[in-house]
C-alpha cells in the first residue's frame, strides 16, 4: 500500500529540488517529476518524491480528511 500527501510548495531551489511545506514540516524533495512547478503549488508528496501537483482546494479537502482521521477521541 502506498500512501501520498498534499504538500504546500514553499522554495524552489534547483530544476529538481524545492521545500514543502506539510503541517508544519518542512522538507526538502525532488521534484523532477513535476513540470512548471511555482511557490505555494500544491504537490503530491510520496517518500520524498513530488510525483504531481494537485489543486488547491482538492488538497485543503485532503489535509482537511486527514486532520479529522489523525484526531485522538476524547474520553
Amino acid at each position: 500500500m502506498c500512501l501520498a500527501l498534499p504538500a504546500r510548495v514553499i522554495a524552489l531551489h534547483d530544476e529538481d529540488h524545492a521545500t514543502v511545506d506539510l503541517g508544519g514540516v518542512r522538507r526538502r524533495v525532488n521534484v523532477m517529476l513535476v513540470e512548471n512547478l511555482r511557490l505555494d503549488d500544491y504537490v503530491l508528496l510520496h517518500v520524498g518524491f513530488a510525483i504531481a501537483k494537485l489543486d488547491p482546494e482538492e488538497a485543503a479537502r485532503t489535509l482537511s480528511l486527514l486532520e479529522e482521521a489523525t484526531r485522538l477521541p476524547t474520553p
